[in-house]
């Protein structure tokens, strides 16, 4: 049996240890460990939680253990997965039970997929990818690397973002638009046209935000 080990016990971590009790594989191919995070005492006022073991930077990996990332922030999220990606550490899926998703559909490793989330057919899906409750993705979209899609986020047919992508809530993109890699979408935003790298876009039509 596989020892899941959630990276983050914050807000987000519980959730996660929340999410993974429904997933596909939970009690059959892995059970819960514990945490990992730098602040030991983060779930001191959440009883009935696993503990959290150790930081990500000292953990030592153990055998059967395997990991996800739980970090809302894509940066956070590669720069400690890739931690533990150094040490040799393994990252699973985690898939709910709930969502639904083509057979032909290509995932990478450490994606998570939340309740009720609907993956087309022939999409294409980096590693580390977090698909908020409700999130839809048409058929043929390509979605890069550490990426991270909230809630009712919407991407059309042959649509494409890269690597490090956050889209927020509700955020829309129109079937065939890309949106390069560091970009950020507003909540709400219909993105019409390309994203360049590295901007944040707001509005219905998305444009430039500027602060």
């Amino acid at each position: 049996m596989k020892q899941l080990l959630i990276i983050g016990a914050r807000g987000y971590g519980r959730e996660i240890y929340n999410l993974a009790q429904n997933c596909i594989g939970y009690g059959t191919d892995f059970i819960i460990k514990g945490f990992l995070d730098d602040k030991s005492e983060a779930l001191d006022n959440f009883p009935g939680y696993a503990p959290i073991l150790d930081s990500v930077e000292h953990y030592q990996i153990q055998k059967d253990d395997v990991f996800i990332c739980a970090l809302g922030d894509v940066k956070y999220k590669k720069k400690y997965s890739e931690i533990i990606l150094a040490k040799g550490g393994e990252f699973i899926n985690l898939i709910h039970e709930t969502a639904s998703i083509s057979r032909n559909a290509i995932l990478g490793n450490g994606c998570i997929v939340s309740r009720y989330v609907s993956i087309s057919c022939d999409v294409r899906i980096g590693d580390f990818v977090t698909f908020q409750v409700f999130t839809v993705i048409g058929h043929d979209a390509r979605i890069g690397n550490y990426c991270h899609l909230n809630s009712y986020s919407f991407m059309g047919g042959f649509s494409e973002i890269g690597d490090m992508v956050t889209i927020h809530t509700k955020g829309v993109i129109l079937p065939k638009v890309i949106v390069e890699d560091n970009a950020t979408i507003g909540a709400s935003s219909v993105v019409v046209k390309r994203v360049k790298a590295g901007i944040t876009v707001y509005g219905n039509p998305a444009k430039k935000l500027e602060y």
